[in-house]
């Protein structure tokens, strides 16, 4: 099974980097473009097969490691 894990900050949190790529967009002559927030994707190959302990595992793996959860927010995508 292979999971998904989209990462972002919360709302609310300063996004210094999303600032500068809403900058630079507007430099390049993007004026279309509002607020940017920019985050992290990581891709995770797993032995489990069952959805719902894949889910718990990843969950788990976002809880210690992947997220720092006091100003990130993650999303978790099962693929068979």
């Amino acid at each position: 099974m292979k999971a998904r894990v989209f990462v972002t900050l919360k709302s609310g949190v300063l996004d210094p980097q999303g600032k500068a790529i809403s900058h630079a967009l507007q430099g390049l002559g993007f004026d279309g473009v509002g607020e940017v927030r920019q985050g992290k994707v990581i891709d995770l190959e797993l032995a489990e097969s069952d959805a719902t302990k894949a889910r718990a595992a990843v969950r788990d793996m976002c809880e210690q490691l992947l997220a720092n959860t006091v100003i990130e927010k993650y999303e978790i995508e099962l693929k068979s």
